[in-house]
């Protein structure tokens, strides 16, 4: 797997919907999708670099893969 960061917010959403298939993205927060992304294998991504656009976007393309 290559290294993640918060611009690879396609490769984070179906890495996501990988590792978390029960999880519904639409009710996720973003504090618990922080949490999750950052616990990613591969994601090297500063967690202080992230922020409410970065998050929304990966949590619309995941409810995309979801879907």
């Amino acid at each position: 797997m290559n290294n993640l960061t918060w611009l690879d917010v396609n490769k984070i959403a179906i890495e996501l919907y990988v590792a978390f298939p029960d999880i519904d993205p639409q009710w996720i927060s973003f504090p618990d999708l922080h949490k999750k992304i950052c616990g990613l294998e591969g994601f090297i991504g500063d967690s202080n670099k992230s922020n409410e656009q970065i998050l929304e976007a990966i949590q619309m393309l995941w409810i995309e893969e979801y879907e």
